[in-house]
Formats: C-alpha cells, structure tokens, sequence
C-alpha cells in the first residue's frame, strides 16, 4: 500500500480542516471524493465471510455510488455455521486485510466497530472488567447493641435473553464456556453469590459518620458495638450489572466492559492489539462506538472499584460520610446536591477514563474515532467533543444538534449519522422516505452521512439474502437497488457542499444538565442522556431552543468545559476557529461558579449574553458550598438591569452585556441576531460560511409548493442555485432585501431541496430557469403495455391496458405477490400546444421510476414530485415513453409469510416487529396479516406546457 494511501484516513480531516480555513465559493460542483459519498453500517452475520462473496458485495456497494463501510460483525445466520469465523482470530483478520486491500481497489474507505454488536464486550471481559451495579442494605442500631445479622448480599440470579433464555441452573461460569451462545442471544446474566462487601458506613443522624469495614469478618460478622444514640447502618456491595453484548457474533459474546474503568478499557483493548500485532491494518480509517446502550437492562452500571477515590479526588470530600443523602434519605435540597456530585463524577469518569483513552488507542494505530455518545449517564456534549467524528442518530433535528454542535465548538469537519433506522416497519420505506430523513439531518448539522444498514449477503442467498433485525433493508435484492445509486449521488452532491467551509450559527446555547443532575430520576442513581426527553421536556432549554428552530434561529449548544475554552473577540464569541454573536442562558436554576464567571468574564471583554425568563440562581453540587454561593451572588450582584424596548431588560458590564426577556424574538432581536424567516414558510435549512460568502442547504418539507421570494439573512452580490438531485445549476435571481440581507427567488415542490451560493461579487455564468404553467395539461393517455423484468417470486404476464392503476390490482396473485420491477411502455403524439418545455408529471408512482423518451434515459424519480422538465425540442411527433417502476420489497414478503417460506434464518431476534400490526403469536414480526401494498404507475401522467418565468 502507497504511502498516501495509508494515510489517507487522516489526510482526508486534515484537507477538510484547511478548505475550511482556506476554501472560497466557487461556482462549481465540488470535488467528489469517497468522504463525500454517503456511507453504510456493514453487518457481517456470523462473520461468515468469504472473499468471493466480499468482492461482489463491495463492488456491488461501489457500483451504487457508496464511499466506505462500517464493519459491524454480529450474530449468524441459521444453517450456516460451518462458516462462522470466531472474531479477532486469525481467519477473521485475514478476512479484515483482504476487505482493506478490496476497499483500497475501489477507492473506499473501511471503518471498524470495536466490538461485535453493542456494546464494548466480549469473552475475554473478566468479572475483574465487567459492568458493575451497586447494592446496599440499611440496618438500625441503638446505642449498645450489636448487629444480630451477618452483613452479607446475595446476588439474585437473572437470565434476559433475545434467543431462547436457559435457566440460570443450566449456565456455567465463565459464560463463554457454554454452548449454543448463538441460540440464546443472552442480554444479562447475573449468577447467584455472595458479592463483596465495598463499605459498611455507621451514621447517628447528628453528623457523625463512622467506617466500620475493616470491622466485619470474613463471614459477614460485624465485630461493633454502637455507641450512645440511634444509628442507621450503611451497607454498600459492588456486584455484576450483568449486562452481555447485544446482537454478539461468534466469538464476541460475553461481558459489556465497566466503561468507568481504565484498567478495564486497556485489558479490553488490548485484545485488538495482539489480534492485529504483525498484521497491516492500516487502512481502517476509524474505529467505532455504538451508542451507550449499557443500561438498556434490567439495574444499572452505576459504580466502579475506584469509585469513592475518585469521588474525593474530583469533588474535594469523601461521598461515603453522605451515603444517606444519596439514597435520598436526608433533607432534599441537601441529598439533591449530594446525588448531583454523584453523577458529575460518573458522567467525568466515562470521559476520562472511557472516551479519551479509547481516542488516544485509535491515534495510536493510526485511526480516526467515530463514537455515538448518546444514551450514556454523562455530559454528551463533552464525549461527543473528546472523539473525531460525533454521530447521532433518530429522528429530531434538536436530538442530532448534540452530535453536530460538539463538533462545531470544538472545530470537527465531519458530524455523522445512523440514518433511517427503523424509518418505517420491515419492508416498506421507499428511497423517497429516505431521502427526507436524510434531508431532515442535513438541516440538523450532519454531513456524513451512514446507512443502518447492509448486511452482508452471499451472491447466491435465496431471496431475500441475509436481513438485519431492523429495517431499512439496504440490501442487493430489495427492488429499490437498481435506483439507489440516484439517492447516493443526490446525498453526494449535497455533502460534497455541507463538508466545505465552517458552520455558520449565530447563538452558542448553554446546556444546563446541571438542572437535571440536581434532581432525582425514575429509574436509580443514574440518569441518561440523548434527546430532549424526558429530561429537559418542558423546561427552559426545551421551550427555547424549539422556538429558536422554528423562527428561524441558528444555534449550537455548548457544555461547561467548553465555554471554559471560550474566548472573546470583540463582539464576537470564538471556538472552534468559527465565531458566534452570543451566548444564550435557558432558564436555568444551576450553573457552576467557574462557567458563570467565565460568562460574566466574556461580557465584561464585549460579548452579549442573552438569558431567556430568569438567570440562574443557585450553584449544583456540595462541596464548599457556602464559599461558591457567596461567590456567585457577588457576580449577580454585579448586574444591574435597567428596561429596553419590547420588554427586554439591559444590564451593561464592561464592554458587553447581558440581556434578559421572557421571549425569545425580542431577546434575539435586542441582541442583534438575524433570523431566517424562511422557516414561516415551512423550509427548513442549515447554513454554512466560507472565506468569500455563505452556502445554504433549503428543505421544503411543507406541503405547499414555494414560488417566490425568500429572504436570506446574509448578503450576496450574486447567488447560484445547485440542484443536487439533477445536478444543474444557474445563476438565481436576487435582490438586497433589508440591511445585509438578501432576497433569492425559490421554487421548491414538497419534498425538494436545493444549495444556494451566495458570493460576494457578480459572477457571469447561465441563469437559472424558472418556469411558469403556459396552458392546459394534455393526458398522455393510449394504451400501456406492461412487462415485467425483474423481480419475483415469479415474473408476472405481459398486461396492456388503457387504465393505469396498481397492479396488485390487475387480478391474480402473481401480481400481488410480486417485488421487483414493471416496465410500462406507450406511444404518444406531440402536443399541438407550442411551448418553450414540457413538464412531464408521472402522478402517482409506487415507489421509483426510471424514465425514457424515445429511448433516451431522463432521469430517476426516487420520489415525489415524479415530474421532469423536457425542452420541446426533444420531443417528436411522435413519441415513446418508458417508465421502469420498481416497488417495495413487501409484498412478496407478505406472500412467502402466507405460505410460510421461511426467511427469517437468523439467530438472535429473528426478528422484532415495529408497529402492532405486524406482531404476530410470537411477538416478533410478521406479515401475514397485511394486504398487499399499491405498486408501479397509477397516474395521471400528463404534459404540462411551460415557459420561461421572467424575474423583475
């Protein structure tokens, strides 16, 4: 492997790091490289890979406009065992090298999970390593008496799995030493024993606490009398969370790893070193990390064996002479504080002791860290910013702004996705379903985007191949893949922009979670953090930050630690090597001493602070509590607010100032922020600068059409409108539109998207068309024949008709069963009409369609609107029209479930239902009870006569 090929991984950031400082517009389609392609997540089932099959399927992944794939090994196929190659042994590492050498042939680049499934774990996690859970007991004394009961636990026996659960009588230890693992799928195994004993504390509710462990015997015997008073005892034991890797491959299945252990992270780790020791694995570009997904069980890992050092090295006084106020048996505002200083220090132990070694072990071997930070009891932001590329997943814009805002502060170019994950029930999302999620990302800050996913499949696998458990199905032998590469080239184009230049966001929104480290949970000791809910659902941060998205607002949220790094520029507020106009406080009762003053600090050097309703009031935590309090009512103090206009109150400190409103407009307004009133109109954006101007990416996920003006809040002097689905450009019409805005003509169908260029100067290049209705639209009416192509379970026959509709509906169940392909073809005459272009709207189309005039390919619709522009001079007097209809995978799955043809072939979950009505007798999937779902051309398709709109 060449030199520059071995470093590409890292060269490829490091290109992204300098355009950002470096790029200017340019008014052409940036370059395309494999980084700027979207990406899948790889499952290898079994990991029973072959390089015969691995070739096809990844120049199969080639071929449909894919840059690189995350290799995920998980659980096998049913049947297949004979192939299944343990992971990390030296068959699998030779399967990984050649992978590597295959991906560099196709110029693709290759990710690693560091683990099979999820989480980190595995057969060679020891009881030493694994996921710990604290217990305790309580016990009560008077004054002279002794404790009549051994202090003992014992663990109680659990057995969860997603395969068929054994009793725990039938499990040995250590668990790797039993068979059929793969048929039991085990989630979580706690043995019965007797777990050890971490402290016995004595307190006599006057402020006496007294260590009385090295008081107890070995057979749990407390060797103590008390003294005068009443007394509650303390017992706390450290036992097995018991949590086993999810969706574990061969040779994978074991113990999740303690994730706040160091030692416990090196030994995991360690196992990568040897299984890659003299081997060249170079190439992998970054290595992995499922979301937390740790306490997705029954308890929590919630301690670790250095736990209550720890405790006292970060917080400054020893958690165990505060065990009352923990359990929450003390005074509330006093055990709310205790319990705070608790989580901080899980929260900083998974990124001291988990994400940053994890990250400096990927450096080490060259690679890149990809880490889904979410789900974990910690500060998210602060992981996310510890790691290269931060991913998020799911469905809300303000639930992907932790991943992308971690990257944005703290000046990462890459922000990642798990896209369309369970988009829909099994079988039926279309590529254009997906491409609106994918848009919805985009708006959210990502722009690298990762399929969920593919599985590995041989060539020769009855239909439908090897299936993940959840969809979507990205796999060679659903119908939508002969147009996947459309969509591909589409989400291409769009990132070959988004991966350019610098965010553009003008609000830096404080992420107030010691609000919720400050008060108690549902579910234990501990808290975990994704999207809004459940934690900050009706508070402040919530109902601003939605307000913000709504109006038009660009903002990214920032942690603690990293407003700490904040540094003032003027007005302007810098990280990250990108600049934001303020900084936003959301109704907060806690914020620590050192953020606050920070804050205060950034104003007095000439920021603006903008606090929505009420400035916090309160700072979290225990220690030297008096001393912080004082502190921080002097920097209150220090702000006196005099009234504004529109209800905004003033308080000027140094240079800056801090401004406070019961509504956001007028708060932002005050403070000088433009909005993007685009958002009125149900467009939705992401926008991004660059030396010389902005770029925008413009979602239309309304439901009316746009055709007008739309007010940009940055000026241009000229602005160029990229379609990304068809990869045209122009020149769009534009006008000065208000102070340092700009006004651009937009017209957007629902569902369409396009990137705007604005520029500083006039630039000479094709204007962009607009068109406008010339007359009335004309039926392409005649009659169709329609042939099908391919597809099965079996090829229907050849149907003309003169009625388009679906043909699950033309009568037999060939056509209700069938998946694949249908090949409409008719001949019709040339509009007498005259007119510049036609437009050709296919009407209803279920689900893509590839289209021909006169044997010419015009483009693949993927999704609504199914229209296409065509000159007048392509069309003949006489003329042929082909549409290629591919539908959804579904309806021949709701035929082999009928019949009961098997299909579901795995181990593991084999697999889960998402809605109620694909829940059958088992509780896992079928569709046996569905009908079949509407297919191919409905209609109308008819030409509608435009001309060329004239701007003024």
């Amino acid at each position: 492997m060449s030199v520059f090929n071995k470093n590409f991984k890292i060269a490829a950031v490091l290109v992204l790091l300098i355009s950002a400082e470096e790029a200017t517009a340019q008014v052409t389609w940036p370059v395309i490289t494999r980084q700027t392609k979207p990406w899948a997540r790889w499952w290898w089932q079994g990991s029973a890979v072959n390089k015969k099959d691995l070739a096809w399927n990844m120049q199969s992944y080639h071929d449909a406009g894919l840059g690189g794939m995350e290799i995920t090994p998980i659980y096998g196929v049913k049947g297949h065992e004979r192939e299944f190659i343990p992971y990390l042994s030296p068959q699998w590492v030779d399967m990984l090298k050649y992978t590597l050498q295959e991906a560099e042939r196709l110029d693709m680049g290759i990710d690693l999970a560091n683990a099979t499934g999820w989480p980190f774990g595995g057969p060679w996690v020891t009881d030493r390593d694994a996921s710990k859970e604290l217990f305790w007991k309580n016990y009560d004394l008077k004054g002279g008496d002794k404790l009549n009961e051994p202090v003992v636990f014992v663990q109680q026996p659990l057995v969860r799995a997603d395969g068929q659960a054994p009793k725990i009588t039938d499990l040995v230890e250590p668990i790797s030493a039993n068979k059929n693992l793969q048929l039991m799928a085990l989630d979580q195994v706690r043995f019965e024993k007797r777990i050890p004993l971490t402290v016995l504390m004595a307190y006599d509710g006057k402020g006496q606490a007294l260590n009385l462990t090295d008081k107890v015997e070995a057979d749990g015997k407390l060797n103590w009398t008390a003294p005068a008073g009443n007394w509650k005892l303390y017992a706390l034991f450290m036992g097995w969370h018991g949590k086993m890797v999810e969706r574990a491959a061969p040779g994978g299945e074991g113990y999740v790893i303690d994730h706040f252990s160091k030692p416990a992270l090196d030994h995991y780790l360690d196992k990568f070193n040897q299984a890659f020791k003299g081997q060249d694995v170079s190439a992998i570009r970054a290595f992995f990390n499922d979301s937390y997904e740790v306490d997705d069980a029954r308890g929590q890992s919630n301690f670790t064996p250095q736990f209550f050092d720890e405790f006292i090295k970060r917080c400054g006084y020893d958690l165990r002479d505060h065990l009352p106020a923990l359990f929450g048996s003390g005074d509330k505002e006093n055990d709310n504080r205790i319990l705070c200083d608790y989580r901080e220090t899980i929260s900083d132990l998974l990124l001291d002791n988990f994400t940053k070694p994890w990250h400096e072990w990927g450096k080490s071997k060259g690679a890149l860290i990809r880490n889904q930070s979410h789900g974990s009891p910690s500060n998210i932001l602060d992981l996310y910013a510890a790691i290269d590329i931060p991913e998020t997943e799911g469905n809300d814009i303000l639930r992907f702004k932790f991943a992308t805002s971690a990257a944005h502060v703290t000046g990462k170019p890459l922000a990642s996705s798990e896209s369309a994950t369970w988009l829909n029930d099994h079988f039926l999302s279309s590529l254009g379903d997906i491409k609106q999620a994918i848009d919805k990302y985009f708006v959210g800050g990502v722009n690298h985007i990762f399929y969920h996913g593919i599985s590995y499949s041989p060539k020769d696998a009855p239909w439908p191949g090897w299936l993940f458990y959840a969809e979507v199905h990205f796999n060679q032998t659903n119908p939508f893949w002969n147009d996947f590469s459309t969509l591909n080239q589409y989400i291409t184009n769009c990132q070959s922009f988004l991966q350019q230049g610098k965010p553009d966001n003008d609000v830096l929104v404080y992420y107030p979670l010691f609000d919720s480290f400050s008060e108690p949970g549902e579910k234990g000791l501990l808290k975990h953090y994704d999207a809004m809910k459940p934690d900050f659902s009706g508070t402040g941060f919530e109902n601003s930050t939605q307000e913000m998205l709504k109006k038009g607002y660009t903002f990214d949220f920032i942690s603690d630690k990293q407003i700490m790094a904040l540094q003032a520029t003027g007005a302007l507020i810098a990280t990250g090597g990108i600049s934001y106009k303020t900084i936003l406080l959301p109704d907060c009762r806690y914020i620590p001493l050192e953020t606050f003053h920070k804050i205060i600090d950034l104003a007095k050097a000439g920021a603006t602070v903008v606090v929505y309703k009420n400035l916090p009031s309160d700072v979290p935590g225990y220690a030297r509590l008096n001393e912080r309090e004082k502190a921080f009512k002097d920097l209150l103090t220090g702000l006196n607010f005099t009234p504004g206009a529109n209800g905004v109150k003033i308080a000027t400190i140094g240079k800056g100032r801090f401004l406070i409103a019961d509504d956001i407009p007028p708060l932002l307004d005050a403070a000088g922020i433009n909005r993007e009133s685009m958002t009125d109109d149900g467009l939705q954006f992401v926008r991004r600068t660059y030396k010389n101007g902005n770029s925008y990416f413009i979602a239309n996920n309304s439901d009316k059409a746009i055709d007008g003006w739309v007010r940009l809040s940055v000026s241009a002097a000229s602005v160029v409108v990229f379609d990304p689905m068809t990869k045209s450009y122009g020149l769009a019409s534009n006008r000065k539109q208000g102070k340092g805005q700009t006004g651009v003509y937009l017209q957007l169908q629902p569902g369409q998207s396009c990137i705007l260029q604005m520029l500083p100067s006039k630039v000479n290049i094709a204007n962009y068309k607009y068109y406008q209705l010339a007359g009335k639209p004309v039926n392409v009416n005649g009659i169709w024949a329609l042939t099908f192509t391919q597809g099965g379970p079996t090829l229907p026959r050849p149907v003309k008709t003169g009625d388009l509709k679906s043909w699950t509906a033309l009568g037999g169940d060939e056509f209700k069963a069938f998946s694949g392909t249908g090949s409409y073809s008719i001949t019709f005459k040339k509009p007498a009409q005259n007119a510049v272009a036609w437009q050709l709207d296919l009407g209803k189309v279920h689900e893509s369609a590839e289209v021909y005039l006169n044997g010419k390919k015009l483009a693949t619709l993927i999704g609504a609107p199914y229209i296409i522009t065509i000159s007048s001079g392509q069309l003949r007097l006489i003329n042929q029209l082909q549409v290629k209809v591919a539908n959804l995978m579904v309806n021949r799955i709701i035929d082999m479930d009928k019949k009961n043809i098997p299909y579901r072939i795995f181990y593991n979950t084999n697999f889960q239902s998402h809605s109620s009505g694909s829940k059958g007798q088992d509780g896992l999937f079928t569709a046996i009870n569905w009908q079949p779902k509407p297919s191919g051309l409905v209609g109308p398709v008819t030409l509608r006569p435009v001309k060329y709109l004239q701007i003024k």
